[in-house]
């Protein structure tokens, strides 16, 4: 986000993770993570939890700073030059505790959120299935509640953090009733690390490594009754809720491919053919062009989606999965035209940008693909202008003669008007 957006108190935020980004993280440490001798970054959350950037939104009283969704965005920009796996690593926080904070409570804060962002514990959040992908409601993974606890049966995958993880955050089925509406089937549970929680696989991943993503398997697992996170049955709400960190976190992190860009441009400054740098060749002066567009398009999207966040905007779930979709989408654009700007050697290992594009990828599969959140997007958007309380101007009035246009009749009117049945 550009300083002019920001608060003084957020500007210092994003300096000091800035400075946090260009001065501790070493080369060495992010090819470990991407050859996969790092499973789990736990040196990198400790310190950030040390520095005190776990938990930004949240209250003080846990650790958190009590700062805005544009402070949080701002500092998972900063971060996400270093790549998916540490942005995923810096923004769990934001999203598990999203969950602890909102629908926990206040023992299972002070058991589980307190201790996560003073980086004392990890989590994870278990929510896709092998069977279920974008089918959320037809997960199959359940839980049988039996006296003061229930008992935990099924299969995660996908889980970033599978293999580092305290405990996890899992929905699963509570509602057995085959019959049951699809919004009162899910529960929310915390599920700690322990008999029966097994990380059965590591996923080998084309990029977004060192992760430790993989597949949690559930056997008969004993989970006590005071771990439910909201209401029983009421995983829906919590789910729901949970998207806007989701979504919003994974569109804040693809705008670190700033990073990448900024490296074809320095590369085009000092690349020489025909005797002159090819910064001075249009193909490659209009595509940084095009490129510093489109990440600066997708910052303004990304930030007012924080601000609807923080002004609880009534249209915000559409306006996040704007977010998401372009904001991903524009990371691959731009990492694309970063590879191309820089030809050949940048398809090798000897610069970076092959290990962004790798990363860049996922941005537009996970938390939700980007045909997901199409249907998100047009499903909001018609309920918003068909809604009686719609107020705004009607443009069929300012047709050259509007008595006379065409509408869309329904089966009683054409009735009415042919006579009998059509």
């Amino acid at each position: 986000m550009y300083d002019f957006l920001l608060t003084p108190e957020e500007r210092e935020l994003k300096k000091e993770v800035r400075k946090y980004v260009r001065e501790e993280i070493t080369g060495d440490f992010l090819r470990k993570m991407d050859k996969n001798e790092i499973i789990y970054p736990n040196e990198f959350v400790q310190r950030l939890a040390e520095l005190g950037l776990r938990g930004i939104r949240f209250p003080k009283k846990y650790g958190g700073r009590e700062m805005s969704w544009v402070a949080d965005v701002a500092a998972t920009e900063e971060i996400g030059c270093l790549g998916m796996a540490l942005g995923c690593a810096f923004v769990m926080p934001s999203i598990v505790g999203e969950a602890l904070n909102m629908f926990g409570t206040e023992e299972q804060k002070e058991k589980y959120l307190a201790p996560y962002i003073k980086g004392e514990l990890i989590a994870a959040e278990a929510l896709t299935e092998p069977r279920g992908g974008s089918d959320f409601f037809g997960a199959m993974t359940r839980a049988e509640l039996k006296g003061d606890h229930f008992v935990l049966n099924g299969m995660k995958r996908f889980v970033v953090g599978a293999e580092g993880a305290d405990f996890f955050l899992v929905y699963c089925r509570t509602n057995l009733d085959p019959d049951a509406h699809k919004y009162q089937r899910l529960s929310l549970l915390v599920v700690e690390r322990g008999p029966g929680v097994e990380t059965e696989y590591l996923y080998g991943l084309m990029g977004c490594r060192g992760g430790g993503t993989g597949r949690l398997v559930f056997r008969n697992v004993k989970v006590p009754r005071e771990n439910l996170i909201g209401e029983l049955h009421g995983g829906a709400l919590c789910f729901h809720q949970m998207m806007i960190p989701e979504r919003l976190t994974s569109a804040a992190g693809c705008l670190g491919v700033w990073g990448a860009l900024d490296l074809a441009v320095r590369y085009s400054n000092q690349r020489r053919t025909f005797g002159k740098e090819i910064r001075n060749y249009q193909g490659v002066s209009f595509n940084v062009a095009d490129s510093i567009t489109q990440l600066d398009a997708a910052r303004s999207i990304t930030y007012m989606a924080a601000r609807a966040v923080d002004e609880n905007y009534s249209n915000v779930r559409r306006i996040v999965s704007e977010a998401k979709r372009f904001a991903t989408e524009s990371a691959w654009e731009v990492v694309n035209n970063a590879m191309q700007i820089m030809g050949g050697i940048g398809y090798t290992d000897v610069y970076p940008i092959e290990r962004s594009l790798r990363d860049t990828r996922l941005g537009m599969i996970w938390t939700g693909t980007s045909e997901i959140m199409n249907l998100m997007i047009q499903h909001e958007y018609y309920n918003e202008v068909l809604s009686p309380a719609y107020d705004r101007r009607k443009m069929e009035e300012d047709a050259m003669n509007p008595d006379e246009s065409e509408r869309c009749y329904s089966d009683e009117d054409m009735e009415r008007v042919f006579g009998g049945e059509l």
